[in-house]
């Protein structure tokens, strides 16, 4: 089981710059979809990248699905030279995007965030209407299904206003 808030903290005690997307953004916009893991897009400065190293160090992530005892250097470096790692720790599973299909980098969707509490830990989320079209440009199957729903959170929002 994915201990959310853990994760949201170990990020938010190192300063770590990160926006919540994916399944966690739904349900912080009210959808009533489970989700297994965390997805962030991360700032990929030389700082944030060695933020993010030490949020999660003692937690021995390792690259999801990778057979054990492949080798993993858990370093700035090895985040430096990739972009998206899909990894499990210790307190569950968590994405670290450092680009989106249909949104792109941290810096580029920034201005497409709120400042939310999620599992009471103080965050930056994508907005509704952002993360539904980053959603609709990921085109997955669970994505477009994902979309119906937060259509209708965003018609009900509308209604009440």
């Amino acid at each position: 089981m994915t201990d959310f808030s853990a994760l949201l903290r170990a990020l938010n005690g190192v300063d770590v710059e990160f926006i919540i997307v994916g399944g966690v953004a739904a349900t912080v916009h009210g959808s009533a979809r489970l989700t297994i893991d965390l997805d962030v897009l991360y700032r990929r400065t030389r700082e944030n990248l060695a933020r993010v190293v030490q949020s999660l160090a003692s937690y021995q992530p390792y690259l999801r699905g990778a057979p054990p005892g492949l080798p993993f250097q858990w370093d700035a470096e090895t985040l430096q030279r990739g972009l998206n790692f899909t990894l499990i720790t210790s307190l569950g599973p968590i994405d670290l995007l450092g680009e989106i299909t249909g949104g792109g980098t941290y810096e580029e969707l920034l201005s497409d965030t709120v400042v939310v509490a999620v599992f009471g830990v103080e965050c930056r989320c994508l907005t509704l209407d952002r993360l539904i079209q980053v959603k609709r440009a990921a085109g997955r199957v669970k994505d477009l299904e994902a979309i119906a729903e937060l259509e209708i959170l965003r018609e009900e929002r509308a209604d009440s206003q």
